[in-house]
């Protein structure tokens, strides 16, 4: 009787790919590390996912779909910014891997995938309409400000995660990043 394959099988190849791309980031992610700690060999892992920047693009798919569902979730635009610097301090490596590889999986010449919606879109249409909710207008109206918001979130993401802001300057560059935030808004609102 021939094996059936396991349907669930490339949920846990991703599984797999993100503890080491944890563990190791992108020197410890092969075909055959992800294959080996899937508990499957590396062809089953190859008819699944064509090459390690298919799988890093699964892994792209799911950290989007996480970071979307936590600015959804945000009562507020302020609420969103927050959400969005814990899950960036909290799963370091999801974060880097999410806007430091975002463009050269999906967006450059290069990929076989060029020309594929910035996996970011989702997470940017998620804070357009906190910003609609709360400002009124519609979500083109807001584009300057959520760059604004964007850049101050990633900025202050990129200071903390690198060290750059030493760790007793933590919970004063928190609450910085809550005044900016709610600063920018304010003068958006023309309060």
């Amino acid at each position: 009787m021939p094996r059936r394959p396991d349907p669930d099988l490339e949920g846990k190849i991703l599984d797999a790919a993100q503890k080491l791309w944890k563990k190791g980031g992108e020197k410890g992610l092969t075909m055959r590390a992800v294959a080996r700690a899937a508990g499957t060999n590396t062809p089953s892992v190859y008819r699944r996912f064509r090459d390690r920047d298919d799988i890093l693009r699964g892994l792209l798919q799911r950290v989007r779909r996480e970071v979307t569902g936590l600015l959804e979730a945000a009562s507020s635009p302020e609420e969103g910014c927050e959400r969005y610097l814990d899950y960036a301090l909290s799963q370091p490596h999801e974060y880097e891997l999410f806007y430091q590889h975002e463009y050269e999986l999906f967006r450059s010449a290069h990929s076989s995938r060029a020309g594929v919606k910035r996996v970011g879109e989702p997470a940017r249409d998620a804070m357009r309409r906190k910003l609609t909710e709360k400002l009124g207008g519609s979500a083109a109206d807001h584009e300057r400000l959520l760059m604004a918001l964007w850049m101050v979130a990633h900025g202050a993401a990129m200071l903390l995660i690198s060290r750059t802001i030493l760790p007793a300057d933590v919970a004063e560059a928190r609450v910085v990043f809550t005044q900016t935030v709610a600063e920018v808004l304010r003068a958006a609102r023309g309060v």
